[in-house]
């Protein structure tokens, strides 16, 4: 069973958030909070799966409080998708650079949301490719120079795969690129987190770009 916390200002939001996720029979949530600051200390209680958060909250927004989880070593392995109305590329970049996930729009169909939660618990990025260019674009947009030097512990390989997690492939389609088998798809992505010393497939995305590895005009 998948544990969800759900953290936003609007209550009706809340109720519907979980109305639709306790649809599914592999998911539940264990508590909603109605800030920032309630959340991060909801999700220490809970210690859950998933938190879908809001990003602009009173007392404490969705990204400062999802920065705090994500900086607490106890919370690891909590996930959090930051929800929002706010399509815009500055928002995407700043929940990666958070720590987030993913990145979900409310607008959202709920079968979606409800397997967005799925691809988070599951330690997979909710980068879909065209988000993926757009955080690309918006971190180009505010990079100085590329920090190629970053990549010089990876091996040729390691690189192939680094490409095809920031243009937003998944384990599945790396394998079936680079001919070899989603379980040696995975070990590579594990080593990819260790040596860069990233948490998950989202900063592993933004590294990809930031390094200069690969461009925003690519993927």
């Amino acid at each position: 069973m998948i544990r969800v916390v759900l953290v936003d200002d609007q209550h009706l939001v809340r109720e519907g958030l979980r109305a639709l996720l306790e649809r599914a029979e592999d998911i539940t949530v264990t508590g909603d909070a109605d800030s920032g600051d309630a959340g991060v200390e909801l999700v220490a209680r809970k210690r859950p799966d998933v938190v879908l958060m809001d990003i602009r909250m009173p007392g404490g927004d969705g990204l400062a409080a999802t920065r705090r989880i994500v900086a607490d070593p106890e919370l690891r392995e909590v996930q959090v998708v930051v929800l929002t109305t706010f399509d815009t590329d500055e928002h995407i970049l700043d929940a990666v650079r958070a720590g987030a996930a993913g990145f979900l729009l409310k607008d959202t169909s709920p079968e979606e949301m409800r397997e967005a939660v799925r691809i988070v618990a599951r330690g997979d990025a909710l980068l879909s490719p065209a988000v993926t260019r757009r955080v690309m674009r918006a971190a180009a947009a505010g990079a100085r120079a590329p920090d190629a030097a970053r990549l010089d512990p990876l091996t040729e390989r390691e690189r192939q795969v680094l490409a095809r997690v920031g243009a937003g492939e998944s384990n599945g389609e790396i394998a079936a690129a680079l001919v070899i088998s989603p379980a040696t798809a995975r070990t590579h992505v594990g080593r990819l987190l260790t040596k860069l010393g990233a948490r998950d497939r989202a900063q592993l995305v933004g590294i990809a770009y930031e390094t200069g590895l690969i461009t925003p005009g690519e993927g």
